[in-house]
């Protein structure tokens, strides 16, 4: 289907930038989850072939294979933290990022029911965690809404928040689910429209704003390539 191959390029290309800027800034997620720098530049440099690689439909499904071993290490990287500080929420927070990427990259090898009813009810859940994430990070999340958007940030935070919540229970209840991962995938797209391409515009020298707007296409791509599963 196009529209799955379209999905699988801005993966594999969020997956290119995702890994150089982790490679060049030293304070990004995917570093820090590493917890070694040898590893940290291994997993960087698998994210950049791989990403190559699941754009080209020779080597599609063995590099999202490698990519998803790679933000499952991501997500597991977060465990620790989940467990010593239970009540902090940014553990949580990554682990369930990640674990979204891991959604995509199942979709892409998704080629009976149970993998994609796996990659949609694990889906469902991380997109519950989002809702609850900008719960949590209220202030922050709203600070990032650009100013002139009517009719204020706060607005637009809990309308989200709320669209993350709705889509979450459809796609877990399989109801109208398809739609609701295509919405979502569209509604973060305009994230990193809206929000990150601007940072990077007004700031394009701090490598931060290469991760953040990387990761975002990368969860969008991810959504949108869960959608593209033809049975789940």
């Amino acid at each position: 289907m196009r529209s799955a191959l379209y999905a699988r390029i801005v993966f594999g290309l969020s997956a290119v930038v995702y890994g150089v800027a982790g490679f060049m800034w030293h304070d990004s997620v995917a570093w820090q989850l590493a917890h070694s720098t040898p590893i940290a530049w291994c997993l960087a440099i698998a994210q950049v072939v791989f990403g190559i690689g699941i754009m080209l439909p020779r080597s599609e499904r063995p590099s999202s294979i490698v990519l998803g071993v790679v933000y499952t290490l991501f997500a597991l990287s977060s465990a620790p933290g989940m467990i010593t500080a239970p009540l902090d929420p940014g553990s949580y927070v990554n682990f369930f990022e990640q674990l979204a990427l891991v959604c995509g990259a199942i979709a892409v090898n998704a080629r009976s029911r149970t993998l994609g009813r796996t990659a949609r009810l694990t889906l469902g859940i991380c997109t519950l965690s989002f809702a609850w994430a900008q719960v949590v990070y209220l202030q922050y999340t709203a600070s990032l809404v650009p100013t002139w958007i009517p009719p204020n940030q706060v607005f637009w935070t809990w309308l989200t928040t709320i669209a993350f919540a709705l889509a979450g229970i459809a796609i877990l209840i399989n109801v109208r689910a398809r739609l609701a991962m295509r919405l979502m995938a569209l509604m973060m797209a305009l994230f990193g429209i809206l929000v990150w391409v601007p940072h990077l515009i007004a700031q394009p020298h701090l490598l931060s704003n290469y991760d953040e707007i990387s990761s975002n296409y990368l969860m969008t791509a991810a959504v949108w390539l869960v959608a593209e599963v033809r049975s789940f």
